[in-house]
């Protein structure tokens, strides 16, 4: 079948490179893709937020299932139209891609359904949210409630870093799709943070591998919050009696809750955790989508049929469905401009991308890229994903650093310590 594939990061150049190996798919469109998505499949001009255009180009194309990889066209209602016009869509309905549109609607179902999270209050006034602040004292998080890619949480640790936060987003990020203007502010959770993915039916949740993500800037989880700037999976933190307890105590009763509600979920489940110093899971945020940079280690991770597994999600037979994962560990690590998650130059030159993709166990995907004749040119602030693959963890690290050192690029910039946690263990 002919596959639309919505979106343009790294993530997405993972996700093309596993569905373009399915004997099921045939032509792959990537809208709007980049310079790595055009090697595996056609990219196409398509404004994904006109939904009529899409709906009319998967008619015109013949495409039986569109996939759907970033969070905004999901929350926009994208699959809900889809739907509605007959076309098999993988992703969740805008109301239940709430869990990530509003984090104050994840915390309330919390709440109401006994998953364990971190105490909190939302509000819509600055005065309010700033005595809030001074109760509590620091550390403390402010989020915003609506999406603002990955960059609208503060990790406070001071009162005054989290009263100048609380300022700034009651504004709304200029580029948010949900404009609330609202905020949350939670208690500061203790220990070790972990990416845990199952991928659901409405009824049934098929956990993935699992994995551990990087969201700091630079090395020694030091400077601003970004998209994700690493990765690895498996991820030590994460053993089977754990993921077990996830499944039982945070991701099963979200899925009945939201099929209680009339909600049900179907897409992906990702689910940020921290892992106290007790040992017990609680959910710090939900993501409706595959993470990126995690599918760019768990894509080259995975055996089974992506486009098998998101077809039995959509009709409901997950229930049917046994995941493989090869043994090896990956390791991402993300090239981004200098100046990311702020203001970066686009357009500078990559080079050296054969020379780094040549070498054993790398793979790269492309994030912020396009080509020009033979050129490859950065676009945007995140700009390729970098994989190693490995017996372990540090031999996937040594082989993607190997990667990044083969690159050519004096524009870009990335963290020289992914894994460090893995690897202390």
């Amino acid at each position: 079948m002919n596959i639309l594939l919505i979106g343009s990061g790294g993530r997405e150049h993972a996700l093309a490179w596993k569905l373009a190996d399915s004997p099921l798919c045939g032509t792959l469109y990537c809208a709007p893709g980049n310079a790595g998505t055009a090697e595996v499949g056609e990219n196409v001009a398509l404004d994904v937020a006109d939904h009529a255009a899409v709906i009319a180009f998967c008619r015109l194309m013949q495409v039986g299932l569109v996939v759907v990889g970033n969070e905004a066209p999901l929350v926009a209602g994208l699959v809900d139209d889809l739907t509605a016009a007959g076309i098999k869509a993988f992703g969740p309905t805008a109301a239940a891609a709430r869990l990530e549109g509003s984090k104050a609607f994840t915390k309330a179902l919390c709440d109401e359904v006994g998953v364990p999270t971190a105490a909190y209050r939302r509000f819509d006034a600055v005065e309010p949210a700033l005595a809030y602040v001074r109760e509590r004292g620091a550390p403390i998080v402010v989020k915003y409630d609506g999406l603002a890619a990955g960059k609208g949480v503060v990790v406070a640790t001071s009162v005054a870093e989290a009263e100048d936060a609380v300022r700034a987003m009651l504004g709304g990020p200029q580029d948010s799709v949900v404009k609330e203007d609202s905020l949350v502010i939670e208690d500061f959770l203790e220990g070790e943070e972990a990416s845990f993915f199952a991928i659901c039916d409405g009824t049934t949740a098929l956990p993935l591998a699992s994995a551990q993500d990087h969201k700091r800037a630079f090395d020694g989880d030091e400077g601003p919050n970004t998209g994700g700037m690493g990765a690895y999976s498996p991820a030590p933190v994460l053993t089977p009696a754990l993921e077990a307890r996830v499944m039982a105590e945070i991701v099963n009763p979200t899925l009945a809750a939201m099929r209680a509600r009339g909600t049900p979920f179907v897409g992906v489940l990702y689910a940020g955790l921290m892992i106290g110093p007790d040992g017990a899971p609680r959910l710090v945020e939900y993501n409706v989508r595959f993470g990126d940079p995690e599918a760019q280690v768990l894509m080259p991770r995975l055996r089974s049929d992506l486009v098998e597994t998101l077809l039995c999600a959509c009709e409901g037979r997950l229930d049917e469905v046994a995941l493989a994962w090869l043994g090896e560990a990956a390791l991402v690590v993300t090239l981004a401009a200098r100046g990311y998650p702020g203001t970066y130059e686009k357009g500078s030159e990559i080079s050296g991308l054969e020379r780094a993709a040549a070498l054993p166990g790398v793979r790269i995907f492309h994030a912020g890229t396009t080509r020009e004749g033979g050129r490859v040119l950065a676009t945007g602030g995140r700009v390729l994903s970098v994989v190693g693959l490995g017996a372990d963890v540090a031999q996937a690290r040594e082989r993607a650093y190997a990667g990044v050192d083969a690159i050519d690029w004096p524009a870009g910039f990335c963290r020289r310590d992914v894994g460090w946690r893995a690897l202390a263990r």
